[in-house]
Formats: structure tokens, C-alpha cells, sequence
């Protein structure tokens, strides 16, 4: 019996992270030569969970949930645009990839920025 929660999930399409299980048959069926549909159908998926899973496969080699950005980090990203607002996001992102051994792209340094409020 399916309650109304559920319902409203599979309607509205709640994301949920997929098993690494699930990820992993995602990449089996990859290296297997199946294609992005074939997949998304036999795992009953959407097709861009699909791709994503194997574009981020393929760029890190794994398909583990990467850490989330933490408060420590916005901090540090906060004030290093504060101290100087005119470096470009690909140093600041080197700067916090030193700084923290963390691994962090331009396109996420420019989206937490936006996020908190600096646009530019």
C-alpha cells in the first residue's frame, strides 16, 4: 500500500541518493557497452541519474558520495574574497584546494559565492 507521501515522491520526483550498490550496477552496465537508455530502463532510473553517475565515474573513479562543503570551508571562502574581491575563481578555488586538501572546482567555488550573496 502506497501512502500519500509516496505518492507525492513519485510525482514530484524527491531525490534520494542511490546505493552504492545501484551505482555500481550503473558502472557494470557501462563497462558492459550498455547504453545510457538500456540502462535507465533495466535499473528503472532516469536517464540523467544515469549519465551523471557515469560522468562522475569517470572524472573522480568512483561513484562515492563526495563531502559536502562544510562551515569551516564557506568561511575560508568568505574571506578570502573578502581580504581580495578581484581574484578570479579558478585561484581561489587552487587557494582553498591548498589550503584544505580539499578537492574543489571553479564552478562550485562561483556557485557557493552566488550563494551566499556575492555576484559579480
Amino acid at each position: 500500500m502506497q501512502t500519500a507521501s509516496t505518492n507525492i515522491c513519485e510525482r514530484m520526483g524527491c531525490s534520494q541518493e542511490l546505493s552504492e550498490f545501484k551505482c555500481g550496477t550503473v558502472i557494470g552496465c557501462h563497462l558492459c557497452n550498455k547504453s545510457i537508455r538500456e540502462i535507465s530502463l533495466l535499473l528503472n532510473i532516469p536517464q540523467s541519474t544515469v549519465s551523471g553517475i557515469i560522468t562522475i565515474w569517470k572524472q573522480l573513479g568512483t561513484t562515492a558520495t563526495q563531502p559536502r562543503m562544510t562551515e569551516q570551508v564557506q568561511s575560508m571562502l568568505r574571506s578570502t574574497v573578502c581580504r581580495n574581491c578581484q581574484l578570479s575563481g579558478e585561484s581561489i578555488a587552487k587557494d582553498l584546494r591548498i589550503s584544505c586538501a580539499l578537492q574543489i572546482s571553479k564552478p562550485t567555488v562561483h556557485r557557493e559565492l552566488h550563494r551566499m550573496g556575492f555576484h559579480g
